[in-house]
């Protein structure tokens, strides 16, 4: 097998209809509700109805929470609130339905579908459908050593593709994309920083579980020693994703880029998959039509990547948990979004006539 270029998604990804985004402009002109009295509830359906083909835009039925989850040795350095190698008991927690991801997914009637990419921990902690898909245990301390080999790397981001490919074909009509990850946070910011050209402070933040300010120096020096790493890669995504990304980094990569080969929209979570986004982007620069931000988590390095992505956050409530949680918190939008504009009664704009216009007089 031939080496993965993921410039080749150039080629294959196209952007939503166009055709059918200016007819859903036109039809949201004749509903009964003023243009503009639904804000951006607007915009969000005629996008949906773009990444559909569809006019009027379906409802979204079959939505799906994706989580990659793995562990990054970074970790161990002290830059996160929670212990090294720990990742497994988010994972945990969420398939008993104990985390916020859990219960608003049982909620909203959204299946969790978790995806061990580089858990470091015993296969047999977790059940065999989540860790058969495992690239490898943990990544690499991405300070001093690559996070993947660029085998490895690719073998990620195939993985994301074929969790891709299954669900396109399954039916699922919308991603709610999220990780679950220890050390996360720091390969992310790596990534951003260096395909921004940013320092390592402007994009350094406390992580989902918040650190202290000696944890964040410590945060903050691991992405300066890893930016130092990955410069030399930048010209290459699936180096740098080895150098300094993550196994479940790399898979979420390859996952939004073929969701967007596979014309399936995506709402992304944090800085985690924002800057799995950017690498994205960076391969394919019609990718980012597919994906919605779902929320600003707060974290710098997230704010950066979806500038320059320009995507603009649907909610901003101070949720930093991660794990796919603002990401679903904004699904009820996007689903609101598609039933109005599909169930709005157009105008019907009939001029009463006069007698001598109709021909009675």
């Amino acid at each position: 097998m031939s080496r993965l270029n993921l410039d080749d998604f150039s080629d294959l990804i196209e952007r939503p209809d166009n055709g059918v985004r200016r007819d859903a402009e036109e039809r949201r002109e004749r509903l009964t509700v003023p243009p503009g009295a639904l804000g951006r509830l607007d915009e969000l359906a005629t996008w949906l109805s773009a990444a559909q083909g569809a006019n009027p835009v379906r409802p979204v039925e079959r939505p799906r929470v994706i989580l990659f989850a793995g562990d990054h040795g970074v970790a161990g350095l002290g830059v996160s609130a929670r212990p090294a190698a720990s990742a497994h008991t988010l994972v945990r927690a969420v398939l008993e339905g104990e985390s916020p991801v859990a219960v608003l997914a049982r909620r909203q009637g959204a299946p969790v579908r978790v995806v061990d990419a580089g858990l470091d921990c015993d296969p047999a902690l977790l059940p065999e459908d989540v860790v058969r898909h495992r690239v490898r245990r943990g990544s690499g301390r991405i300070d001093i050593e690559d996070a993947l080999t660029v085998e490895e790397a690719e073998a990620a981001v195939r993985l994301g593709m074929r969790i891709a490919d299954e669900e396109a074909d399954s039916g699922t009509d919308l991603v709610v994309l999220g990780d679950l990850s220890v050390g996360g946070t720091t390969p992310a910011a790596v990534l951003i920083a260096a395909l921004c050209g940013t320092d390592a402070s402007v994009v350094t933040g406390r992580g989902g579980a918040g650190i202290d300010d000696l944890a964040w120096m410590r945060k903050c020096a691991a992405i300066r020693d890893a930016l130092r790493r990955a410069r030399p890669v930048l010209g290459d995504q699936l180096e740098l994703l080895a150098a300094v990304g993550g196994a479940d980094l790399a898979a979420t990569t390859g996952f939004l880029l073929q969701c967007a080969v596979r014309r399936l929209p995506v709402i992304l979570d944090g800085v985690v998959s924002s800057a799995c986004a950017l690498v994205a982007q960076r391969a394919a620069f019609r990718a980012p039509d597919w994906w919605l931000a779902g929320q600003l988590s707060g974290e710098p390095g997230q704010s950066k990547a979806l500038d320059r992505m320009a995507l603009n956050p649907l909610l901003d409530h101070g949720v930093t948990v991660g794990e796919g949680t603002g990401a679903l918190l904004a699904l009820p939008l996007v689903q609101a979004a598609a039933a109005l504009a599909a169930e709005l009664p157009e105008r019907t704009d009939r001029r009463t006539e006069s007698p001598e216009e109709s021909g009675d007089a």
